[in-house]
């Protein structure tokens, strides 16, 4: 009897290691800074718990989702118009993409190239800002994104097949947007106004496209402030970040930075 038991708990315990592996390889999510260094800093257990921090989302009967269902029927009239197509390639904030994003706002193209140290920090922290920080709340609500719910097309049809398969609630490009403007407003002080801007567009740019809603979107600004307050006591990124910072000096002192626009008072 003794070792019927024993054998049956080995088979339970491989079962659900195979399990979980198989489900980490079926969604070909990696898990934080461990298995993928490049675009985490921290680890799941080191992040604020979005689950936690923020409040559920809006229930379909309340007064929010009105304001959620004006701001998507807002975001469907912006797609013709030059900001839509601006939403269009928000979406995709992969590679260069992010960088590309930020680059103009920034005063310098982010790049491997000509700002190798920036582009790693920004990189080196977006998962920790999309998957990390968002992760807990996404599971658990796992809220159907607008276009779902509203049985109608995206400004991208191609990638709806695979967000309609993870929660809208947070919004992860929210995050990632916004996270990456905090930093790169710290690096370049001067041109905070146009950093923030654009980390906002990268959020409203989500309402846009109809792959999120507003309230996904305002959790998405909380949740990338709560990973960035985090990742300024990580040994790695703040190492990263004096090498950023130290490269801008550069760059600027040689007079490769574009001037910041004049305040209006």
């Amino acid at each position: 009897m003794k070792k019927q038991f024993q054998f049956l708990s080995v088979v339970l315990c491989l079962l659900t290691l195979s399990f979980s592996l198989s489900a980490q390889t079926k969604t070909g999510k990696v898990k934080g800074h461990s298995t993928n260094p490049d675009v985490y800093f921290l680890e799941i257990d080191q992040v604020p718990n979005s689950l936690e921090l923020l409040p559920a989302p809006p229930d379909a009967a309340s007064i929010a989702f009105l304001y959620d269902q004006a701001r998507y029927n807002w975001g469907k009239m912006q797609r013709n118009t030059p900001r839509g197509e601006q939403a269009f390639q928000d979406a995709r904030v992969d590679g260069q993409h992010l960088p590309d994003a930020f680059s103009e706002a920034f005063g310098i193209n982010i790049n491997p190239n000509d700002t190798p140290e920036i582009y790693k920090l920004i990189v080196g922290m977006r998962e920790d800002a999309g998957d990390l920080a968002t992760r807990a709340a996404k599971n658990y609500y796992n809220r159907t994104r607008p276009f779902s719910y509203f049985g109608e097309m995206t400004c991208n049809p191609e990638q709806q097949e695979e967000l309609s398969t993870n929660g809208s609630y947070p919004s992860g490009h929210t995050s990632i947007g916004w996270a990456t403007a905090l930093v790169l407003g710290e690096i370049n002080p001067d041109r905070i106004d146009q950093i923030l801007q654009r980390g906002y567009q990268m959020g409203e740019s989500r309402v846009i496209c109809g792959y999120h809603f507003q309230s996904d979107v305002d959790a998405g600004r909380i949740t990338g402030s709560a990973v960035v307050s985090r990742l300024h006591a990580d040994p790695g990124f703040n190492a990263q970040l004096e090498k950023a910072k130290k490269e801008f000096a550069g760059l600027k002192k040689a007079g490769k930075v574009a001037p910041a626009p004049a305040k209006t008072k």
